[in-house]
């Protein structure tokens, strides 16, 4: 007897649970590998891996799947767009079309490749050795041009790759948005290079014992919202925010005895991250429902707690003053205004994730243009370096040194993560929107932050992004909750203003 509409979807919920459990097996299994795997387990973490991914892509792409989605569709998600039964079998028939034009072999050479390339990155990167990477790279591009050939739908071949992070997306809309990014960006940056003004900086490079940065860390992350018994920090090469699950979401940065910044900041913007994983609903895990829209609005929640409160001058005077008592060498007889222009100085420099605000965006609209160029074929792998130093002169007035400094230095490209780039900017804009629409809503937020009031925001993200899982697409989501669409005049405005007073613009 044929399955009820209810029961299809019953069904097809517990399988695509059961599929998610698999999942997040392999994710603790990428986490121990970037934090506490030896060495020489990296062959049999790559065989594990590319297991896992099989078996995942076997399950999910199964004909019982389908058959289940079609029974499911013609019930209630029909007339409710916006219930949580509808969305969920909306992005699951998404994910299911994509994932049955993915050969399984294809999955797990991925998988397997990915593994195996990433500890080669990293002694490549170390070594500053772009040509021990080369191979990897170039296989790894072209499994990504594979995957883009099977899973497009006859649009840019970039546009399959960037759809996987960023849902419904494409080259078409984000050229424009970027170039006006660009353009007024450069000359922001140009403006802010003449000024006369500048921070002292060495007030960020003075001997910041780790252990006491690691407290440190860990206690701002607890009062901005994060969840230590349903998380944890650790240290990696390459910081990352872990969603395993439900009560499980795990952070990692890396520490520099003199650079407080670089942990400190890492700390932040994962905690972000985690914030949004620990918001969705546990009852949806599995589910479309209890997933974050794309990784824009992701990287929203994440560069929102580092930039938009971490860097501004409020929370800094709630937070210095405890920050004295934990580094009473470095931070004895620092003042609040020069703490926060330190934290808040702009200048061109090679390592992406050390960017600030107003070159952040530079950095990935090269990577977005040598991307597009590497999965079209208009780049060769092996001129990577050359083209990455030119882009980097053309749009900073700097070229790295070395293969550390330039195209070995994110993670990014050795996981096969083309198309994962742009998300980063597209975050910012994102940010700086629901910024000001919080601002709007809760009141002066800076007053709040001054008294160390930091729960009412994190409410507000509760509640109008995270527990909405996918129930929007990422343009729909940001008009739903600002009521208007992807506006970049918000981040433009935000950065004027702000370094505008600093530098005396």
């Amino acid at each position: 007897m044929p399955l009820t509409t209810d029961e299809a979807y019953t069904e097809l919920i517990r399988r695509v649970k059961a599929i998610a459990l698999l999942n997040s097996c392999g994710s603790v299994l990428h986490w121990d590998h970037q934090t506490y795997m030896p060495a020489k387990g990296a062959a049999h973490r790559a065989e594990q891996l590319a297991l896992l991914a099989g078996l995942c892509h076997e399950q999910f792409t199964a004909p019982e799947i389908g058959e289940l989605l079609s029974g499911a569709e013609g019930g209630g998600a029909r007339h409710e767009p916006r219930s949580a039964v509808a969305v969920n079998v909306r992005e699951i028939r998404r994910a299911y079309e994509r994932a049955t034009r993915m050969p399984a072999a294809l999955v797990e050479e991925l998988a397997r490749t990915a593994a195996l390339a990433h500890d080669v990155w990293v002694e490549a990167r170390r070594a500053s050795d772009f040509e021990r990477f080369c191979p990897w790279l170039a296989k790894l591009v072209a499994l990504k041009q594979q995957e883009a050939a099977a899973v497009g739908g006859g649009g840019a071949r970039y546009d399959a790759l960037l759809d996987e992070y960023e849902p419904g997306e494409t080259v078409e809309r984000l050229i424009p948005i970027f170039a006006e990014l660009r353009t007024s960006l450069v000359e922001l940056v140009g403006r802010i290079a003449r000024s006369q003004k500048r921070p002292d900086l060495s007030i960020l490079h003075r001997a910041y014992p780790i252990a006491a940065q690691e407290t440190f860390g860990k206690t701002v992350a607890a009062a901005i919202g994060f969840d230590f018994q349903a998380g944890r920090l650790d240290a990696t090469v390459h910081p990352f925010c872990s969603g395993i699950g439900p009560g499980d979401t795990r952070l990692t940065t890396r520490y520099n005895l003199h650079d407080f910044g670089d942990a400190f900041f890492g700390v932040l913007h994962e905690a972000g991250h985690g914030l949004y994983d620990q918001g969705l609903e546990a009852e949806h895990f599995g589910t479309p429902m209890g997933e974050a829209v794309s990784l824009g609005i992701h990287e929203s929640q994440s560069r929102l707690w580092e930039n938009f409160v971490g860097r501004c001058g409020a929370f800094w005077e709630y937070w210095l003053p405890q920050a004295r008592q934990v580094f009473p060498e470095a931070l004895t007889g620092v003042g609040l205004e020069a703490f926060v222009f330190a934290v808040n100085d702009v200048r061109p420099s090679l390592i992406r994730v050390d960017a600030d605000e107003a070159t952040y965006n530079l950095h990935i609209l090269l990577r977005f243009e040598l991307e597009r160029a590497l999965i079209d074929g208009d780049l060769a792998v092996p001129d990577v370096p050359a083209a990455w130093a030119d882009g980097m002169e053309r749009l900073l007035g700097i070229r790295p040194l070395d293969d550390a400094r330039g195209c070995l230095q994110d993670v990014h490209w050795s996981g096969g993560s083309f198309g994962y780039f742009p998300t980063y900017t597209l975050g910012n804009l994102y940010a700086a929107q629901f910024f000001a629409k919080a601002q709007a809503e809760l009141g002066d937020l800076a007053e709040q932050l001054r008294r160390g009031e930091f729960l009412p925001l994190k409410a507000w993200l509760n509640r109008t992004i995270h527990r909405e899982g996918q129930r929007y697409r990422a343009a729909e989501l940001v008009a739903a909750v600002t009521g208007e669409p992807l506006n970049p005049r918000h981040l433009l405005r935000h950065l004027t203003e702000k370094f505008g007073a600093l530098y005396g613009l």
